[in-house]
């Protein structure tokens, strides 16, 4: 009783003064209405479609189902080799993509920071930020145009002495084209986060690292380094939740069934099996399989992240 009491009291002023900021600001928080409607409608409401993977579906009757048939669609995905086959495929390109993928942000923001010339910087800011505005169909083109026979790529290689390739034919080459598209497109952009990450690192730090002689690469790694840190970790955590869930579109305008063998992945096969072959219920249930995956690696990020580098979203 004694301690129920205390911890109202102690709870008490607080949600005083969380009514009192609301009050005060009120005109600020007017601004959350349409990102919680959004996520609402968009985000939260669908998840209630996830009941069909227990049941089976028919177009044109009931949305959620007219049969319970409990794991049935679960069982049918853990018996299909050619899904486990999607799933290390998945695992496989999704690992490739953040390897590469992640650090080139990183050390772009890195050389950017060191640049004196601010003309020549913002040059470098505004040419590195333009691909990201590209739509995912004209990527997919200019790919198609750079790698065909007659492309720079093939003028490249024959210039070598090589043989013509078919870069978009061979699966072998399916995964280096899509990482190296992804990091062309993405790199600058992600660069935002960290170059904001910085205007926080504190000069003072950076004088007393020159007193105590420290260059400019040992400023980084005892410096810059530490200092966007958190940014980094938050990142990181945020890349590895939505790891299984890799940029689908860009993969179902890419592959074609030459390259299955390497460029299916899960979120193409939900594609291929809901959508074209109307399979909705199989579908919903490899999508949930693949949402619980997501959220048991952003939750074992975010802790191994609080344990080693005390640094975590929640």
């Amino acid at each position: 009783m004694t301690q129920s009491v205390t911890a109202a009291r102690k709870s008490g002023p607080g949600r005083k003064v969380k009514l009192l900021r609301i009050k005060r600001d009120w005109q600020l928080y007017t601004f959350l209405i349409l990102p919680v409607i959004y996520f609402l409608i968009f985000k939260y409401l669908p998840m209630a479609g996830n009941i069909i993977a227990f049941r089976k579906y028919q177009p044109g009757k009931s949305m959620f189902g007219v049969k319970w048939v409990g794991l049935k669609y679960f069982q049918m995905f853990i018996q299909d080799s050619n899904f486990w086959h999607i799933f290390a495929n998945t695992i496989v390109l999704s690992l490739e993509t953040l390897v590469f993928t992640f650090p080139m942000p990183i050390i772009l923001a890195l050389l950017l920071n060191e640049l004196r010339g601010k003309k020549f910087k913002k040059f470098v800011q505004t040419a590195s930020y333009l691909p990201h505005f590209i739509s995912i169909v004209m990527l997919v083109g200019l790919i198609f145009e750079f790698t065909t026979a007659s492309g720079p790529l093939n003028h490249i290689v024959k210039s070598f002495g090589g043989s013509p390739i078919s870069f978009m034919q061979e699966p072998k080459y399916f995964h280096s084209v899509y990482i190296i598209s992804r990091v062309w497109q993405e790199t600058g952009w992600g660069t935002i986060m960290y170059l904001s990450a910085l205007t926080a690192v504190s000069p003072d730090l950076y004088e007393a690292a020159r007193i105590d002689g420290a260059n400019r690469w040992q400023q980084t790694l005892h410096v810059t380094l530490p200092g966007i840190r958190p940014t980094i970790v938050t990142l990181l955590i945020l890349n590895v939740g939505g790891m299984l869930g890799i940029g689908y579109e860009q993969i179902i305008l890419m592959y074609n069934p030459a390259t299955y063998e390497t460029a299916d992945v899960i979120s193409s096969y939900v594609y291929r099996i809901g959508l074209m072959q109307n399979s909705y219920s199989y579908a919903a249930a490899i999508g949930l399989f693949e949402s619980i995956i997501g959220l048991i690696l952003v939750t074992t990020a975010n802790y191994v992240s609080r344990k080693v580098a005390d640094t975590s979203l929640w």
